[in-house]
């Protein structure tokens, strides 16, 4: 989806989230003239993979509203631990990154509670569920802070994917009014309404 218009741009039924299947979907687009500047998509690793192997020059941002609703999951709805309270409180600051002060202010709350929590999580004896999802969503903000903050140099750059999650709520809605759909068919309803429905 282009992101200054919300216009799809190109979309494809049924296609694995696989780095050998994505790079020549990919790469299919790359023909056809396909050269953006930047994208913004949510984190998965074999997306980001693809698009560094196809496009190894173009910005990648990632999605806010993905990091902070995978952190707060593993953070849980009311965590026991400190650690957990605090990290959840950092997570809850993720969406409301708007310029650079509070991108300074994030960075540095996420790296003191880092020096303090961090270490213990990962040297520490006890590895249940909990310690193990929180240790998760530290790596995750690691592994997200260095395509966080593109959106502040560049105001065309979305902070989030939020039109284009609108964009597959309202495909499968519309979708599901059809459920009755033969499968041989389903691709040619997918093809219809991505060449159709522009936004």
């Amino acid at each position: 989806m282009d992101a200054e218009g919300n216009m799809v741009i190109a979309g494809k039924y049924d296609i694995k989230e696989k780095q050998s299947v994505l790079v020549d979907y990919f790469e299919e687009l790359k023909n056809q003239g396909m050269a953006p500047k930047s994208f913004t998509t949510d984190g998965h690793p074999a997306i980001l993979r693809s698009l560094r192997t196809v496009w190894p020059d173009v910005i990648i941002q990632r999605c806010l509203v993905h990091i902070q609703r995978q952190g707060l999951m593993w953070c849980r709805v009311n965590p026991k631990s400190r650690a957990g309270q605090k990290l959840r409180v950092l997570f809850l600051q993720v969406t409301k990154i708007t310029d650079s002060h509070t991108a300074e202010n994030f960075l540095q709350d996420f790296f003191n509670w880092d020096r303090y929590y961090g270490h213990k999580l990962l040297m520490g004896s006890t590895r249940g569920w909990v310690v193990s999802d929180l240790i998760r969503a530290r790596s995750m903000i690691l592994n997200a802070l260095p395509d966080m903050f593109h959106f502040l140099l560049d105001s065309k750059i979305p902070s989030n994917t939020n039109a284009l999650e609108g964009y597959f709520s309202r495909l499968k809605a519309k979708y599901w009014q059809h459920r009755g759909l033969a499968s041989v068919k389903r691709s040619d309803y997918f093809k219809w309404y991505l060449s159709t429905v522009n936004r």
